[in-house]
């Protein structure tokens, strides 16, 4: 197998029903070239950083960027020269963008009128939507009366009242605040959950990603890194940016039974018994620090290294170490006291074999 081949094998198989597309888009030096399939029901997210392509594609799926080339086909359809009006797709933006001047109501009403229902049959298919989102009382207010979470359910809302084969969200969570975006993270997986089309995701937030999604699609440079289910990915990570993304040290060598020689650096133990090239990944939190070499341990992985840095990581320190292998190391603000750590100070990082896990690369 090819590390493409690898990093695909758990990509939705392609059905006459769903999405089945390449989008080719050529934009003066960048070039995009993404292959995505999914079911009905799927929730596929694009991840990567900023730059990879990530919006160009959804864009793309929305009509709103053209084609250099590829195909985009939505339960059989082709869609690649349907205006974006006219395509069975919702989309709700990073900003909402919901009429101003418009209340909830007729924001949500605004998709089914441009589709010839009535004003009535409008409005009332409004009314249903805002009550699903829990709204109803909000039915008149306009945009700038409404919270974040409240005005990102009124855009989920009018894209959804359309009946769209296909629901776009980009980076839907990114204009709330941490604790609003907490409880909408939550209203919206069940929303995602009772849709019966196929819904794309972007988001830099792997959190958003992992909770939202049924499968991960994580892009750089313009193409596909690697793809799988949340779960795979966070095992498996490929390269630094997925590894950075789930937190974890990720290390690639040429395996001889159960040593790692990295490339350009030094050996790693693993409980893994393998050969040929693979990838290294251990967790911050698996790594243990002294300030002098210790005598007697127990882990079998010993590196001399000194720290680069030192930042707040949720309720830990995360160590940032350079040396013999450079890596991320996660403690305890009292055992970072006790350690007395400071930039430019030398100290010993070890890892047990069996908190490594290695895998073909």
């Amino acid at each position: 197998m090819t590390d493409i081949e690898k990093a695909t094998v758990d990509a939705p198989a392609s059905t006459g029903e769903g999405l089945d597309t390449r989008l080719l888009v050529e934009r003066g030096s960048f070039r995009l070239d993404v292959t995505l399939s999914a079911a009905p029901g799927d929730v596929v997210a694009l991840l990567g950083p900023n730059g990879a392509g990530k919006t160009t594609a959804l864009r793309a799926l929305a009509g709103l960027v053209p084609l250099s080339g590829g195909h985009l086909r939505l339960d059989g359809e082709e869609l690649d020269r349907t205006p974006p009006e006219s395509r069975p797709v919702g989309v709700v933006f990073q900003d909402y963008l919901l009429f101003p001047h418009l209340s909830a109501l007729d924001n949500v009403a605004f998709g089914p009128r441009c589709q010839g229902a009535t004003k009535a049959e409008s409005r009332a298919r409004a009314a249903e939507w805002l009550a699903r989102m829990g709204l109803t009382d909000h039915a008149t207010a306009k945009p700038r009366r409404l919270s974040g979470g409240q005005a990102q359910r009124v855009a989920l809302a009018r894209a959804l009242a359309t009946h769209p084969r296909l629901l776009l969200l980009d980076e839907p969570l990114a204009a709330l605040d941490a604790r609003t975006r907490l409880d909408i993270r939550a209203q919206l997986r069940h929303h995602l959950a009772d849709f019966e089309a196929v819904a794309v995701l972007v988001t830099h937030d792997p959190l958003d990603a992992m909770v939202l999604a049924d499968h991960l699609v994580v892009i750089e440079d313009g193409h596909i890194v690697q793809e799988g289910s949340p779960a795979h990915i966070a095992r498996h990570p490929r390269t630094d940016y997925i590894a950075h993304l789930v937190g974890l040290n990720l290390y690639r060598g040429e395996a001889e039974g159960h040593t790692v020689r990295l490339d350009g650096g030094p050996g790693i133990t693993t409980e893994e018994d393998l050969s040929g090239p693979v990838f290294v990944a251990f967790p911050p939190g698996a790594v243990t620090l002294y300030r002098e070499r210790p005598t007697g341990a127990s882990a079998r992985n010993l590196w001399r290294c000194e720290v680069a840095g030192l930042e707040t990581h949720g309720d830990q320190i995360r160590a940032a170490l350079t040396g013999q292998l450079p890596l991320a190391a996660d403690l305890t603000t009292v055992a970072a006291a006790e350690l007395d750590l400071y930039p430019g100070a030398t100290v010993w990082a070890t890892v047990k074999a069996a908190q490594t896990h290695a895998y073909p690369a």
